[in-house]
């Protein structure tokens, strides 16, 4: 339980369609960053009936141990009923959330309806009964740098009126040429205000919230793409070549399902170069498409998500145009974009400043993750993915680039892969894209992959032949200098991944052996586990190796290393060749590097728990404080991370890679968008130690 108030920050607007969530979700992944349990509150929700989706998304993204239920306040009929009730209703369920909490964001109303006295008066009586400072939440959209100056003042006597504490003020949704203006404009206040652009894709309908507007169904495509956003409707009541003149990338067009010449036309336009990659089509009036028609179609398979309703063309149109898209848990694009909005134009140190976020040790799995991001974002470097047929590394791509984590190279066909991007509604545009098969580095790659492997009789048409496979030709470009790392493995085996580098990239001078470490993301710290995927059975000699390269990997991502050879037996109490095996290796370790901190053999409940190690170990500087776990062989390690992964709830990131010249990671061939992202944020990171990626 919190010992004391939770810092409280109050998201609040004097409208709707602000943008508030945006807003909302940017301040809640800073609180994330920053300590360990933040919660939400939601002090007025539409209804306890309907699921409140912000609510939800926000939820989805916090770290304290609040449910749904206890996250909401009163409801706006309760408000109605009697003001003054429903505030110290609201005071009672927030004070409930803030026993379990050292921050909360509270969004406020979404003026779905208006209470009196004004609901941002009434939101600003809640935030002064909470304790809680405002961020101000102004809409840009539409309006002149001075009207939305003069709105931001009007909103702030409102707050001063009802002794509310104003932190600051971000005018959302502006015009993205004229930011600088508007932050000119809000010059005058005594808090920090900012500015941010309007983004047509955040309040863009998917194609899936389009199908139910319109109360229709899928009739062909792919089922994938119907979470693309629609960023424009067109009617295509004109001629096929008029149609074709004006489609978008992202438009979605609306047309009978007897109009076989629109049809047509707009299914080969998004399959063909040059011409935009679509959102989809709508075929209203309940027609479909003549049966000599839609065997063509079916023939031509196409992608493109084609839905069927039974509404004429104006009420389609109408339900097109009036459905605001949703940013919720299930849209990452969104998702990810909103964050990224934040964190480029709200300057997070001066805002959790303001909101006194108290400082913590505890690292959280959310924290750690930032700091990643963080950490590679400070001096980008540039990474190669080899598999760029694969929709994950795609989504992943985009989520990168766009929050600037890492320049990217992506191999593949060019076309292709920035087709099925566009598709996706991923935008790479920034990514260099390779085809190994036609590249310009071919020869030279192949030339000189034939003299590293001389030896072994490589001929100049084998090396061809080899550098031309994704993998071999992304470990080149990082032995060459083209690229500073490489991520790989969600299509391909292990082995696929890492074999050119053992061949190419070698090993750093003084380890002998490339292993692995996970990276155990726990409640409330981080430890790293090795080697639990690359050497089955090491001998003493590669567990020294794997303890080395196991702290100095560990330093690069802040663990201080904590060394803890792990055994079935705790100091001399055992015997046997499996202990002999880790008491030989803790000994190598502390003459190769006498400045680490080491025990071994040990228990792993001795390395971890402070009363067992008071018991089994009482003078140890690492029993019971270890960070750094080093498992006597692949079995138990890749078993015992697996454990505390699944019955912990801890989040593995890894296996990274470690002992190599350069910096090569492998991914699961299950990986999530997620974590092809984190993987990309390490291999950055640890191409930043120029020549050691250990």
């Amino acid at each position: 339980m919190a010992d004391s108030a939770p810092s409280t920050v109050y998201i609040a607007s004097p409208e709707g369609d602000t943008g508030k969530s945006t807003v909302a979700l940017g301040v809640l992944q800073m609180l994330c960053a920053s300590t360990a349990r933040v919660g939400v509150f939601r002090p007025i929700t539409r209804s306890t009936t309907e699921p409140d989706y912000i609510l939800e998304l926000l939820l989805e993204h916090s770290t304290a141990d609040i449910d749904y239920a206890q996250a909401i306040g009163v409801t706006y009929e309760h408000v109605h009923a009697d003001p003054d009730a429903a505030i110290s209703e609201i005071v009672m369920r927030f004070h409930d959330v803030a026993k379990a909490c050292d921050a909360v964001v509270v969004i406020g109303s979404d003026y779905t309806d208006v209470a009196s006295p004004s609901e941002l008066r009434y939101n600003a009586r809640i935030a002064v009964n909470l304790g809680a400072a405002v961020l101000l939440v102004v809409r840009g959209a539409g309006r002149e740098p001075r009207e939305i100056d003069q709105l931001a003042e009007l909103c702030a006597a409102e707050l001063h009126q009802e002794h509310a504490h104003l932190t600051g003020i971000v005018a959302n949704r502006c015009d993205p040429d004229r930011l600088d203006e508007i932050r000119s404009a809000l010059g005058d206040f005594d808090v920090p205000c900012w500015a941010l652009p309007e983004v047509p894709l955040l309040i863009a309908p998917t194609m899936a919230e389009l199908c139910q507007a319109v109360d229709g169904r899928m009739y062909s495509g792919d089922p994938e793409l119907l979470q693309r956003e629609a960023l424009k409707v067109m009617v295509g009541g004109m001629t096929a070549e008029h149609i074709l003149e004006r489609l978008s990338d992202g438009v979605v067009v609306i047309a009978p399902g007897d109009r076989s010449d629109v049809l047509l036309s707009v299914v080969n336009a998004h399959e063909a170069a040059g011409f935009p990659s679509l959102s989809g089509v709508i075929m209203n009036g309940g027609m479909l498409p003549h049966p000599a028609v839609a065997r063509l179609m079916e023939g031509l398979k196409p992608r493109l998500p084609i839905l069927t309703t039974e509404l004429g063309t104006y009420d389609t149109a109408s339900a097109a145009y009036r459905t605001r898209g949703r940013m919720s848990a299930g849209n990452p694009r969104k998702v990810n974009t909103a964050l990224a909005i934040m964190e480029q134009h709200v300057d997070a140190p001066e805002l959790l400043r303001r909101i006194e976020v108290p400082s913590t040790s505890v690292v959280t799995p959310q924290m750690f993750e930032y700091q990643l991001i963080e950490w590679a974002r400070a001096d980008r470097k540039r990474i190669v993915l080899p598999e760029g047929a694969d929709d994950r590394v795609l989504r992943a791509a985009g989520r990168v680039l766009q929050r600037k984590i890492a320049d990217l190279v992506i191999l593949g066909d060019e076309a292709a892969i920035r087709a099925r991007a566009a598709e996706l509604g991923v935008d790479i545009a920034a990514a260099e894209v390779l085809d190994p098969a036609t590249s310009g580095h071919l020869e030279d790659f192949a030339a000189e992959y034939t003299e590293l492997r001389a030896h072994k009789g490589m001929t100049p048409e084998r090396a061809r032949e080899t550098v031309s496979d994704i993998s071999y030709f992304g470990t080149m470009m990082v032995h060459r200098g083209i690229a500073d790392g490489m991520v790989s493995g969600a299509a391909h085996t292990t082995a696929h991944t890492i074999r050119p580098s053992f061949e190419i990239i070698k090993t750093v001078p003084g380890v002998a052996t490339v292993s692995s470490v996970f990276l155990m993301c726990l409640a409330d710290r981080v430890l790293a586990y090795g080697d639990c995927a690359v050497v089955p059975d090491p001998t003493s000699e590669q567990l020294a190796d794997i303890a080395i390269s196991s702290a100095r990997t560990s330093a690069r991502f802040g663990i201080e290393p904590r060394i803890a050879m792990l055994s079935y037996s705790t100091g001399e109490s055992g015997s046997g060749a499996d202990v002999d095996k880790v008491r030989v290796a803790t000994e190598l370790v502390r003459e190769r590097a006498p400045e680490l901190l080491v025990e071994g053999p040990i228990q792993y409940d001795a390395a971890i728990e402070p009363s067992v190690a008071t018991t089994k170990l009482p003078d140890s500087e690492v029993a019971g404080r270890a960070t750094v776990f080093v498992f006597p062989d692949l079995n138990t390690g890749n078993n015992t991370y697996k454990a505390v992964q699944r019955s912990a709830g801890a989040i593995a990131i890894g296996p990274v890679l470690q002992g190599l010249n350069k910096p090569v990671n492998d991914l699961s061939r299950g990986a999530l968008v997620a974590d092809i992202v984190n993987t990309v944020a390490i291999t950055a990171i640890q191409a930043q130690s120029e020549g050691d990626a250990s």
